[in-house]
């Protein structure tokens, strides 16, 4: 939604942080086991956190909220304040517990994306007035700035049309049923982009119809982000519906190896 310029690139820049962050806390995660180390009794907090901040940066063609452009913009800047300030209370609440246990390298990890996230949010508020300007011209004054066509979700739309975004390599070159054979190791925004530009192109009822077999919700927001240490990091807190949820998730989605076994395991001990 964000017009191309300073704030849409520190915004896309922090997104890149944010995979980071996820990366990093699942090889820590992987590190720990399941020895109830004070970042591993908190896996639910940080990928809730993580999840919240990558589903910012999944949605480039919601066109709906709020009324004007702007006001849309100052609505996701305010969102994305809310995300920062959530992250920056848990990565301090994992800092502390870590350091009192005596976890050093975890506290390190927490503070250093703690740092992140504080820099993120500064840059966030030092934009709310701006933000709040351009909504008090585009609605009072009657002069609007807001220019869609400069915006992430209109990028996204060019490159969807032109198969510039297609998350399968010479998808044009590769028959129905191998499109299909591929589809299953794509995440729910791989999913809707290719959803989207087969559609347009195709319009193959068989792709179509597998790709929304694959449609539907990640076992928890961020999900799909995740590698599958991490996943196996968090299954080791899951209750059995949240085990139930990964297994059949991963059954139909990437099928890992690593990540099945987890969850059985937590089903058969529960």
């Amino acid at each position: 939604m964000t017009p191309r310029g300073a704030y849409r690139t520190a915004l896309e820049r922090h997104l890149g942080e944010t995979r980071e962050h996820a990366a990093r806390v699942g090889e820590r995660l992987r590190e720990l086991g399941r020895n109830g180390n004070p970042l591993t009794a908190m896996t639910g907090a940080i990928e809730s956190v993580i999840g919240q901040a990558l589903a910012l940066g999944k949605t480039p063609l919601d066109l709906l909220r709020g009324s004007g452009g702007e006001e849309k913009v100052l609505k996701n800047a305010k969102d994305a304040c809310a995300t920062e300030a959530l992250e920056i209370a848990t990565y301090t609440a994992i800092e502390r517990l870590a350091g009192a246990v005596g976890d050093e390298e975890t506290a390190k990890l927490a503070a250093s994306i703690r740092a992140d996230e504080e820099k993120m949010l500064e840059r966030v508020l030092r934009e709310i007035p701006k933000l709040t300007d351009a909504v008090v011209r585009a609605e009072v004054k009657g002069d609007p700035s807001y220019d869609v066509t400069a915006t992430g979700a209109a990028d996204a739309v060019r490159r969807v049309a032109s198969g510039g975004d297609v998350p399968i390599a010479r998808y044009d070159k590769l028959t129905a049923d191998e499109i299909i054979g591929r589809l299953p190791e794509l995440s729910q925004s791989e999913l809707a982009r290719i959803d989207a530009y087969e559609r347009a192109n195709e319009n193959r009822t068989t792709v179509l119809s597998r790709i929304s077999t694959l449609r539907g919700d990640e076992p928890w927001a961020g999900y799909d982000e995740l590698t599958a240490a991490a996943v196996v990091a968090a299954l080791g807190d899951a209750d059995e519906d949240r085990a139930q949820q990964v297994r059949a998730y991963e059954r139909s989605h990437k099928n890992r190896a690593s990540v099945l076994k987890a969850a059985e395991r937590e089903l058969t001990t529960a």
